[in-house]
């Protein structure tokens, strides 16, 4: 069976980057989804017992509770028998909104063993007039923080938009 479940709880963090981010006062979002169904629709799906993989591909659209994630493409590996998620891999028009916070990237990797969401391609995430975005968003998803980061590359910057309370009325 898979563990849907485990896929779009761990994709969907990455929407709380914004809430996670100390310069956002933004109401917590931690509600348990562990029991809300999962819808996931694409124009195809293959899974792979042996290889241990399940791949969502064509218009993905994956919906949990207030989560909508949509992707090119969404990857599952799987790291045993009990059908545990290794890495999750959403490629390719990534984005992920829940509520007003919306995430974009061309890459979304969920590694499971680590417990951090990595965005990349372009990244960026928006909430209102507010913003967040560099070369690298990581997200870990145990401790509730995130980085933004340049990626090592000297001419790239990091770059947040906050919006003071009195401007946004």
């Amino acid at each position: 069976m898979i563990k849907l479940q485990i896929i779009c709880m761990a994709l969907i963090f990455a929407c709380g980057l914004l809430s996670a981010s100390s310069v956002y006062a933004a109401t917590p979002l931690h509600k348990d989804r562990a029991n809300l169904p999962i819808t996931v629709k694409s124009n195809e799906m293959t899974a792979d017992n042996k290889g241990k993989t399940a791949i969502f591909s064509g218009k993905v659209v994956a919906k949990q509770g207030d989560i909508t994630i949509f992707s090119d493409k969404l990857v599952v590996l799987y790291a045993d028998e009990a059908g545990d998620v290794e890495k999750i891999e959403a490629l390719g028009n990534v984005r992920i909104v829940q509520q007003n916070r919306t995430g974009f990237a061309a890459r979304a990797i969920y590694d499971s063993r680590n417990g951090r969401i990595v965005l990349t391609g372009s990244p960026r995430v928006v909430q209102g007039s507010d913003s967040l975005s560099g070369k690298v968003i990581t997200y870990y998803v145990d401790d509730e923080k995130s980085e933004v980061t340049s990626g090592g590359d000297p001419k790239a910057r990091v770059e947040a938009v906050i919006t003071p309370p009195a401007r946004k009325k």
